[in-house]
Parts: structure tokens; C-alpha cells; sequence
């Protein structure tokens, strides 16, 4: 449970620092002129879509209630961060990391997806039993004396008709 509480916390701090992180290894490691520019395309990029995976996991009930992500998220997030990581590295599997990361982004958006999805059905199907069992129960009226009945108010119009 420490673990999933951790990455709860961890995954925005993530979102900031691993995009970063590929900039500082192309400057630790080196790399191409035209690496650098994909650099400045792409890491905005991983900042949104980690970001977008961070804010759907964060926006599940279930997450929100036990505040922890789920083993899933664990998995999923530890692959596709350690990807990440490996990327900035600038060895010769970098190409391989990348190709990693890009699949591993796609394969955790899809799945977090899924496990909104998954949630908010049966969070739904929970309130709907809710409403079903308060709609079954017989409404209580207060109990009133009898000596106390509703006052009922009758007006009647009647019509003055000229000539009579």
C-alpha cells in the first residue's frame, strides 16, 4: 500500500522532472544537432501525455478514496518511466528505449482509460442500487391528530346578469 500511495504522489512529480530529464543526458552523454530538436519537440509532448495519464488516474473515485493508484498503475508507470529514463541515457539501445517509451505511453493511457471507465460504471451501477432501494421504500407521513385536518378553501364565483 506505501508503494501505490507513493506513486499517487509521485506520477505529477514525474510529469515534470522525467521530460527533463532526456535534455540533461543529451547534454551529459551528447548527441546529434537534429536529436536536440526532437528533444524540444517531443519532450512537451511526454509532458502532456504524463500529465494526462496523472490527471486520469487521479480523477478515479477509487484512487481518491484509498489514495493510492492501483497495481496496474504501478506496472504500467514503472515501465514507461523507466523507458523514459533509459532514453536519456544516449546509449546505443537508446533508439530501443524510445520505441519502448512510445509504446509503453500508449499501452498506460489505454489502460488508465480503461480503469476510468471501469470505475465510473460501477460507481454508477452503485448509485442506481442506492436510488432502486431509497425509490422501494414506502414514504412516511408525519402523524397528524385527527382533530387536525388540511383546511380546504372553496370560492365560488357567482355571475350578476343584467336584467335580472
Amino acid at each position: 500500500m506505501i508503494l501505490r500511495r507513493v506513486f499517487r504522489s509521485w506520477m505529477f512529480i514525474a510529469a515534470v522532472v522525467l521530460p527533463i530529464w532526456p535534455l540533461i543526458g543529451w547534454g551529459i552523454f551528447g548527441g546529434g544537432g537534429w536529436e536536440f530538436l526532437v528533444l524540444i519537440i517531443s519532450m512537451p509532448v511526454l509532458f502532456i501525455a504524463m500529465l494526462t495519464v496523472a490527471g486520469l488516474i487521479w480523477a478515479r473515485p477509487t484512487v481518491r478514496r484509498e489514495k493510492a493508484v492501483s497495481w496496474y498503475d504501478v506496472g504500467a508507470l514503472t515501465l514507461w518511466q523507466a523507458s523514459v529514463i533509459g532514453f536519456g541515457l544516449f546509449g546505443p539501445a537508446s533508439n530501443a528505449f524510445a520505441v519502448l517509451g512510445v509504446l509503453a505511453g500508449i499501452a498506460t493511457f489505454w489502460l488508465v482509460l480503461w480503469e476510468f471507465f471501469t470505475d465510473a460504471k460501477k460507481r454508477a451501477r452503485e448509485t442506481l442500487a442506492e436510488f432502486e432501494q431509497m425509490a422501494a421504500r414506502p414514504t412516511l407521513r408525519p402523524n397528524r391528530p385527527r382533530g387536525d385536518a388540511e383546511e380546504i378553501i372553496v370560492i365560488q364565483e357567482t355571475r350578476d346578469r343584467p336584467g335580472q
